[in-house]
């Protein structure tokens, strides 16, 4: 099932995406899609029956450990390298502006 793209549909879907194409690139991309749209054509003919959907092609396994409690970074040796301290909090500048 060949999709025809013409300069309209590259022209339409650069309006949607908020951009502006000279009739040079309108050219270009027009050649360039239609050739992405003849390799994804050739790749929906592959048999996928049976085939698991994923969402990597490569398997992704959990690399993060176990959650477990234990001792905290004490307070002092935590707030040892901030630039500004009141010695309990890290201190920063205001950002916001008071109501």
């Amino acid at each position: 099932m060949a999709i025809e793209l013409t300069r309209d549909k590259v022209r339409e879907v650069a309006r949607l995406a908020r951009l502006k194409l000279t009739d040079e690139e309108v050219e270009t991309f027009t050649s360039q899609l239609g050739h992405v749209l003849e390799y994804v054509d050739i790749l929906s003919e592959v048999n996928t029956d049976g085939v698991e959907p994923m969402a990597h092609a490569v398997e992704q396994f959990n690399v993060l450990r176990d959650d477990a409690v234990r001792e905290s970074l004490p307070r002092e040796a935590a707030l040892a390298n901030a630039p500004k301290t009141d010695g309990r909090y890290f201190q920063v500048p205001q950002i916001l502006e008071s109501s």
